[in-house]
C-alpha cells in the first residue's frame, strides 16, 4: 500500500539516520515525530524539538518519559524561527521535520506562518550535512495554509540542483486537501 505523507516522511528519515546524529523536530505537536527521531538517534544522538504551545511540550514530554527517551531530547518552548539560537555555530544537523498547519485538537487560529517557516528552513539548511534531509509535511486546508504551501513550492523549486535534490510527494485524487510532503536532500 502507498504510504501517507507522514508515513513516507518517516521512511525517508529512517534511511539516513544513525545513533549519533543531531536532528530537529521543528513542530513538536503531539510528539509523534519527536519520539520517532529520539528512537532513531538513540543512544548517542540529540533531538531538538520546538513548539510555541505548552500543551505540545507537555504531551511530548509525557510520551518521551513513557518510552525512556528523555535523555537524548531537548524540548524547546519557542518558535522554530529561533532555531539559530539553540544550535552551536557549526553544529551538524542530519535531518529535520516540519508538520505545518496547526496542532490537532487545539486552537486552529494558532498556525505556522510562511515567514517563520522559511526562516527556520533557511537556518536548518545552513546546518544540514551532506546526505542529510529536511522533511516538510504541509497541511494546507485551513485559512493561511495555502499561502504557506505556495511559499514552500516557490522556495523548494528555487533551491539549486547542484546542491540539493527536492522531492514533492502528494496524492492527487483524494478529497479534503491531503497533506503534501517535501523532501530536501543536501548533496
Amino acid at each position: 500500500m502507498v504510504e501517507s505523507a507522514l508515513q513516507f516522511s518517516h521512511t525517508l528519515l529512517a534511511e539516513v539516520l544513525t545513533d549519533d546524529d543531531h536532528v530537529v523536530d521543528a513542530t513538536m505537536g503531539n510528539g509523534n515525530d519527536t519520539v520517532f527521531l529520539a528512537n532513531a538517534v538513540q543512544p548517542h544522538g540529540k533531538v531538538y524539538a520546538f513548539d510555541v504551545q505548552d500543551q505540545a511540550l507537555d504531551k511530548t514530554k509525557q510520551r518521551l518519559v513513557e518510552q525512556g527517551l528523555v535523555e537524548q531530547t531537548k524540548l524547546i518552548l519557542d518558535g522554530h524561527e529561533n532555531l539559530k539560537s539553540y544550535l552551536t555555530e557549526n553544529e551538524p544537523i542530519k535531518a529535520g521535520i516540519f508538520n505545518l498547519g496547526y496542532l490537532p485538537k487545539s486552537d486552529k487560529n494558532l498556525i505556522t506562518m510562511p515567514a517563520t517557516t522559511k526562516q527556520a528552513l533557511e537556518t536548518l539548511l545552513s546546518h544540514l550535512v551532506s546526505k542529510g534531509r529536511v522533511l516538510l509535511v504541509s497541511y494546507y486546508g485551513h485559512t493561511g495554509g495555502k499561502e504557506e504551501l505556495n511559499m514552500l513550492n516557490h522556495y523548494c523549486q528555487s533551491l539549486p540542483q547542484e546542491e540539493y535534490n527536492v522531492l514533492k510527494y502528494q496524492f492527487i485524487n483524494q478529497k479534503n486537501e491531503p497533506p503534501i510532503l517535501f523532501c530536501i536532500e543536501k548533496k
